[in-house]
């Protein structure tokens, strides 16, 4: 037994505790109450949730951004002509076998 909590569970009641007992009183009846161990569930649960929901928020944004974009570029083009095009550059060098 290594531990203190192998101890309690065996029946052995550690010296400190045995010293606050009041006098007269039947160690074999003495009933130790532990608490019990940590629950990680909520902790990581509520994790999830806010990364979840900020990754959530976060693309709600960057597609109003995007819409809020498309809808200047097509304001822009009709009422002063502004456009946007996209080209590739060509490569003006032959292919060689």
């Amino acid at each position: 037994m290594r531990l203190p909590d192998e101890q309690l569970r065996a029946g052995h009641i550690p010296a400190e505790l045995a010293r606050q007992m009041p006098a007269g009183t039947d160690l074999r009846k003495v009933v130790i109450v532990q608490e019990a161990p940590r629950n990680y569930t909520g902790p990581i649960v509520l994790t999830l949730v806010i990364t979840a929901g900020s990754v959530a928020v976060l693309l709600v944004f960057i597609l109003v951004v995007q819409a809020v974009a498309a809808s200047v570029v097509a304001v822009l083009s009709a009422t002063c002509g502004v456009g946007v095009t996209l080209s590739r550059a060509k490569s003006k060098r032959p292919l060689t076998k």
